[in-house]
């Protein structure tokens, strides 16, 4: 029996749309404004154009969607066409988190799972024991806003 909470969560939403238009928003940083309830803006940086593992990129967020606001530096970790776009915010040696987007083919669309990981750090496993739960839910709630506002979008692009 595991006794040890995992430092993190996911969240899963089936959308009527084809794995490669689901893998295009999801791997596109410059468009997480319009989905997201924390970051409201995100560019490439470092002379990074689009997803590929090692390109970077920086979030604007505002912190539970009312402050405090900040840029974060992010570096892309995993970059598999049509399967998962990950990567690690923080500086590149000491990533504080990691999120996620695993996509799969199902039912004429795509099963899409966004996830967070928190780097099991002493300092990151005290900061969880005292408000993960918290954290969770609502980063769980996130990203449930993030991808039904992400399928509404595809799904209105599928049906027309």
């Amino acid at each position: 029996m595991n006794l040890v909470k995992p430092l993190g969560g996911e969240v899963t939403v089936h959308m009527k749309a084809p794995v490669e238009d689901v893998w295009a928003l999801v791997s596109d940083v410059t468009r997480i404004g319009e989905f997201s309830p924390e970051t409201f803006e995100a560019v490439w940086t470092h002379g990074a154009t689009g997803p590929a593992v090692g390109a970077r990129f920086k979030g604007h967020v505002k912190r539970n969607g009312v402050g405090p606001v900040y840029w974060t530096p992010c570096t892309v970790t995993r970059c598999v066409e049509n399967e998962v776009f990950e990567f690690g915010v923080g500086l590149d040696a000491n990533p504080i988190n990691t999120w996620g987007y695993r996509m799969q083919a199902e039912n004429g669309g795509t099963r899409v799972t966004e996830y967070f990981r928190l780097t099991p750090a002493w300092y990151v496993r005290g900061y969880w024991l005292l408000l993960g739960r918290l954290r969770g839910k609502t980063n769980e709630r996130g990203m449930r806003t993030t991808l039904e506002r992400m399928k509404a979008v595809l799904e209105e692009v599928s049906e027309a």
